[in-house]
């Protein structure tokens, strides 16, 4: 494992940085910190989308419009480590069956409420109801909720004072403080009945919200009566404004924003368009993660009345076609590493080689014809952006040049993001996560709610559930390998590389890194005095 790898693992069961710098990682590089200045107005490029109840957010950016106003227990930093926002520490039993959170003193929402331990275990009942649909959060806790109702099962939460809340897990879960750091995990406070949180407005950031307009612009602004309890514990906030401006999917607009000055931070930068922004002048950042794009089938869906890829040979098929090192050189510009469909990173704790993915266009053909399908016309779905569909493009040449035929269909942002888990053959983007059990319980597990495959295996979900039980990366390196190989012969995805990620500022700005799960942390940026 590397440094970050290793303080994810460490820190998610409850060790220190410090600690855990100590123990096995090596200690990040001593860096001057750059002054930061009071004030100003950040201008960031990003989609603006609609919103709904942050437990069903299904996009990163969603996370970073009302992060400045809705916190989280607690936070994934770039350098790999999790830190406690609301939570001040946390502690896990051996199994993972029992972790005890202990709350910040002192937290306030910004209508003056207490933060207390009532909070967390109220947003935590919210996260556990299966029945909202859309709800990516109820996947997370398994150990919490109840099979037979899909609600909070009686006994899991217990606050025995304002400041601590306990769990007890039916059964392991070693991802259960990773997942509290992801996008939909944003607290609310108890007056929150749904909808808009814009429109609501209360939350313990320093930040409030002042206006949304989806495809064009959200407006926070530094909250004048709430003393925010952060200033204490990390510095900040410095910013007075924060813009997000939606400049749409087309990188070109983003340069030409950057160019004439109505701009100060890309959200990320993509493909040709690196080259471009570090030849204008502007600061390039680079980060490794396990960002991906999958092109998958859902088994699920209906074409003219049937279900095709419900198929697992047909699957197979599709895969065998398709040569993942030419999606990355030219979906991708090189700007990564090839991966090996089945959605496993080098970078993740327990990573398994199995080796590479299966190449074969020939025996993909004959394997068409076998199934009565080389007729069958593919209607490959992507996002109209940069890379996402340039990959598109050239996995749909290559699955052509194997024999296949293949319709491409390309979408503006709003019809996809709308529908993105339904198509029947499309390429989705999935973000970073720190552990390898997070996105297999996300998109693989039976039922669970993004699941875009409609993939249900209940050998799958058996080596899943072990793997969530192993806190050792040592031990759960082959249940993790048994996954792998599941995914692949089961021709889940086509998964072709990881991306690295890059993003681009004026350079002006203070702590605007790029990090590997595309969150902004607006707390910690400023312009430099």
């Amino acid at each position: 494992m590397g440094r970050r790898e290793f303080l994810a693992r460490a820190t998610s069961l409850g060790m220190s940085v410090a600690a855990a710098s100590t123990l096995g990682a090596l200690p990040a590089p001593a860096r001057a910190q750059a002054r930061i200045a009071e004030g100003g107005t950040l201008r960031i490029q990003q989609n603006v989308k609609a919103l709904d109840d942050p437990r069903a957010y299904d996009w990163s950016e969603m996370g970073n419009l009302t992060r400045g106003f809705l916190e989280y227990l607690v936070e994934y930093g770039r350098d790999g480590a999790f830190r406690g926002m609301l939570l001040k520490s946390w502690s896990v039993n051996d199994d993972a069956t029992r972790y005890i959170l202990n709350l910040r003193p002192g937290i306030r929402w910004n209508n003056g409420d207490s933060f207390t331990s009532k909070d967390v275990a109220r947003n935590i009942a919210r996260w556990c109801d299966s029945s909202v649909p859309g709800n990516s959060m109820s996947g997370r806790f398994p150990g919490l909720i109840e099979p037979d109702t899909g609600q909070l099962r009686d006994g899991a939460v217990e606050t025995p004072d304002d400041l601590t809340v306990m769990l007890q897990l039916s059964q392991p879960d070693i991802a259960l403080i990773a997942n509290m750091s992801d996008y939909p995990a944003a607290v609310m406070h108890a007056s929150y009945a749904g909808g808009d949180p814009f429109a609501h407005g209360i939350g313990t950031g320093p930040y409030r919200p002042v206006s949304l307009v989806p495809g064009d612009r959200c407006v926070l602004e530094r909250h004048p009566d709430h003393d925010w309890w952060g200033s204490e514990v990390f510095g900040g906030p410095y910013l007075d404004r924060i813009e997000f401006i939606d400049f749409g999917t087309d990188p070109a607009n983003w340069v030409a924003a950057a160019e004439a000055d109505s701009v100060d931070l890309l959200y990320e930068t993509v493909g040709d368009f690196i080259e471009v922004m570090d030849d204008i002048g502007w600061t390039g950042t680079r980060t490794e993660s396990a960002a991906t794009a999958v092109i998958r089938a859902n088994a699920r869906a209906e074409v003219n009345g049937e279900a095709p890829y419900s198929d697992p040979r047909l699957r197979r098929a599709l895969a065998l076609a398709v040569n993942n090192e030419i999606c990355l050189e030219l979906g991708y510009v090189a700007g990564g590493s090839v991966a090996a469909n089945h959605h496993i990173s080098p970078i993740h704790p327990a990573y398994a080689d199995i080796g590479p993915a299966p190449f074969d266009p020939a025996q993909a053909l004959s394997d068409i014809r076998d199934l009565g399908m080389e007729g069958f016309e593919l209607e490959l779905i992507t996002l109209d952006d940069e890379w996402q569909r340039n990959t598109g493009d050239v996995v749909a040449a290559q699955l052509r040049d194997a024999g296949l035929t293949v319709r491409r269909a390309i979408l503006p942002g709003r019809s996809f993001w709308e529908n993105w888990k339904d198509f029947p053959f499309s390429l989705t983007e999935w973000n970073h996560r720190p552990l390898d059990v997070q996105v297999l319980n996300l998109a693989y597990r039976s039922g669970a709610p993004w699941n875009e495959t409609g993939f249900a295996n209940d050998a799958f979900d058996a080596l899943l559930d072990q793997a969530m039980a192993l806190t050792d990366p040592e031990a759960r390196r082959p249940v993790i390998a048994r996954i792998e190989a599941i995914l692949r012969d089961e021709g889940v995805i086509i998964q072709p590389f990881w991306r690295a990620l890059f993003n681009h500022h004026n350079g002006q700005l203070v702590n605007a890194e790029r990090h590997p799960a595309n969150e902004i942390h607006l707390y910690r940026i400023g312009f430099a005095a």
